[in-house]
């Protein structure tokens, strides 16, 4: 039986003084492997992703591990108190606007200096080096800030410090009404076949804010400015070591489905899906996970397209989520009732293209311009 402890992170101070807290979850491995950092519920109404964490501390009590594990669900305790009547808002700080999930931080400046001071170092040599840079680049953030920092910053920084001590992040979140899908790194394709979700967005090499690009694009930028000297520098297990100790960098959002509600049956069958992978990276010290046979179908970022409403009215959503939808159908049909005996009551909205919807806006009522459905509009099925 593996011993969970458990701490109370601090990440800030409401007005009247009470501290706002993380709870911070850890299990140490006894062998020598990638240690694991999961969170969830930065987004207020995301909240499956906690339901998830805990089916995986269930698992995780009996399980053999190699690396260690830390787990932080309620990452975000403004957002997930954020309540407007019978609704979670917290999705973007409401003092600055911002959204919760791009405060992260990242310096690509530091990567070129640091690569041509660590040329011929070895592998484990600059895994600790470049572990410590982007550590220090945090601490420095916390605790040097002579402007201070918003609300958003310090909790981001805070998760952030601790998910730059892994190997392998992944950032648990939902979408509004959503089908399960995975955001990830070009670099990572084939880790993708190892969770059990049908679509995958390969995301490139570049930083916007959120935590997993904050933890991989040092990597990843690190690797191809490596590659311009010369030297291979592999991050991910399909590389060749060369002889040198295995290096796995690898971050992704992983999207449970839709918000605002929780199910622990889908939960649990989310944790085996986390194991799947995690098994396969050597975290785990088991040959019993294995991901379920399925079709994946994945798109480039670029390609993963936001329909807007055309018009403002009640939208009857029809396009079911997954499975590629011919050109011309209708993803949905708005019913404009001030119409009705004196012109069209219904309007049918469809694309030229075959589209894969992933995702739609959570309410029937829409204005004219709020995002309907995000589609994937190229598509391949991931082999």
């Amino acid at each position: 039986m593996n011993v969970i402890s458990k701490e109370i992170m601090h990440v800030g101070e409401m007005a009247s003084g009470a501290a706002l807290t993380v709870p911070v979850y850890r299990i140490k491995g006894n062998q020598q492997g990638p240690d694991v950092y999961i969170q969830a519920n930065m987004h207020g109404a995301e909240v499956q992703g906690n339901a998830v964490i805990f089916q995986l501390l269930e698992q995780l009590k009996t399980i053999e591990l190699k690396g260690n594990v830390t787990l932080v669900p309620y990452a975000n305790p403004v957002g997930c108190n954020h309540k407007n009547g019978e609704y979670t808002l917290g999705r973007f700080d409401p003092i600055t606007g911002v959204n919760w999930n791009r405060m992260y931080h990242f310096d690509g400046e530091v990567i070129a200096p640091f690569a041509q001071a660590h040329l011929s170092a070895s592998a484990a040599e600059v895994e600790r080096a470049f572990k410590a840079l982007l550590q220090g680049q945090i601490e420095q953030k916390l605790n040097h800030n002579i402007y201070g920092l918003t609300t958003g910053q310090r909790i981001a920084y805070k998760l952030q410090r601790l998910a730059h001590q892994a190997d392998i992040v992944l950032d648990l979140h939902t979408g509004p009404i959503s089908s399960k899908h995975l955001y990830c790194p070009e670099y990572a394709r084939a880790s993708a076949q190892y969770f059990d979700i049908e679509h995958v967005l390969f995301i490139p090499n570049g930083f916007d804010g959120a935590l997993d690009e904050a933890t991989f694009c040092p990597w990843w930028q690190l690797k191809i400015e490596f590659a311009g000297l010369g030297r291979d520098f592999p991050i991910t297990k399909t590389d060749p070591s060369q002889g040198e100790k295995l290096i796995i960098k690898e971050s992704f959002t992983v999207e449970l489905g839709s918000q605002e509600q929780i199910d622990l049956d889908v939960a649990h069958d989310d944790a085996l899906s986390i194991l799947s992978y995690l098994q396969y990276q050597g975290v785990i010290n088991s040959d019993q996970y294995h991901p379920k046979t399925m079709t994946r179908y994945s798109c480039e970022l670029e390609d993963y397209k936001a329909l807007y409403s055309p018009m403002g009215g009640m939208v009857d959503y029809l396009a079911e989520f997954g499975q590629p939808l011919p050109a011309g159908q209708p993803l949905a049909r708005i019913l404009r009732m001030d119409n009705y005996g004196d012109g069209d009551p219904l309007h049918y909205i469809s694309l030229d293209r075959p589209v894969i919807p992933i995702l739609h806006f959570a309410s029937a009522s829409v204005n004219q311009g709020t995002e309907l459905y995000k589609v994937f509009t190229k598509f391949d099925v991931l082999t």
